[in-house]
């Protein structure tokens, strides 16, 4: 099992800061050594990243949702394959959601359909494929949701989803400083969202602004602005 540095606690800690200050060190851990590159992404192995989290969280459970029939996924003939996870830690859950995608990050659906998408070299629609989601495929974004969930819910290798190539403080940062209880501070969405904006604002067509959204849906749900947002977006994309 991976061994990290845990942070002392003050006893007088409460359980909201407690749970900041392990968020704190966790998200400073350099994790570069157990990642693989994939093309221009960045990948943490769900196995390493349930081993760091059961060092720090030995009682830690995660579970992944299933359907009526007790399958692992939930589909939708229009927009595609989206797969649930928990995670459990000292009673607190988190949920979180994926999309099944390929490649190209078009979401999969389980029969193969065709897509038209805008070449700006030769000023034309072309048409592209995305071929039917296999098992290979639902059981890999299963892996990748919960190492996403994990990350939302403790903060390791969430440098990783902001698109960082190492973490804000670094490991021997965080070792040489001992964490001290603060007031509970408000979790880290603007950045999230300004990511999000840019993401909505630069979209190049419809279908990849429905891709987007349906991988950030709960946070563009929660958020009013994000939603119009989207929504301007999409009519100006369908007016072009």
């Amino acid at each position: 099992m991976c061994k990290i540095q845990i942070p002392e606690i003050p006893s007088t800690a409460t359980a909201d800061e407690r749970r900041t200050i392990m968020f704190k060190a966790l998200s400073a851990l350099n994790l570069n050594d157990m990642c693989e590159k994939r093309g221009e992404l960045t990948y943490l192995p769900w196995s390493d990243c349930m081993d760091v989290l059961r060092s720090a969280f030995p009682s830690a459970t995660y579970r992944v949702i299933k359907n009526s029939e007790g399958l692992p996924y939930f589909t939708d003939p229009d927009t595609g394959i989206m797969v649930f996870t928990e995670v459990t830690i000292d009673g607190v859950t988190s949920e979180c959601f994926l999309p099944v995608m390929d490649n190209k990050n078009q979401a999969m659906k389980l029969v193969p359909y065709t897509y038209n998408v805008w070449n700006s070299n030769k000023k034309c629609n072309e048409e592209r494929n995305v071929a039917a989601a296999t098992m290979f495929d639902i059981n890999k974004t299963i892996w990748r949701c919960l190492v996403k969930n994990i990350a939302i819910a403790t903060g390791i290798g969430l440098y990783i989803f902001k698109g960082e190539d190492v973490p804000e403080n670094s490991a021997d940062d965080a070792r040489a400083t001992q964490p001290t209880p603060a007031p509970a501070r408000k979790p880290a969405v603007y950045d999230k969202y300004a990511g999000i904006k840019q993401a909505i604002n630069t979209a190049k067509d419809v279908t990849s602004l429905l891709s987007y959204y349906l991988d950030h849906q709960g946070e563009i749900e929660a958020n009013p602005e994000i939603k119009e947002l989207l929504t301007r977006r999409k009519q100006e994309l369908q007016n072009k």
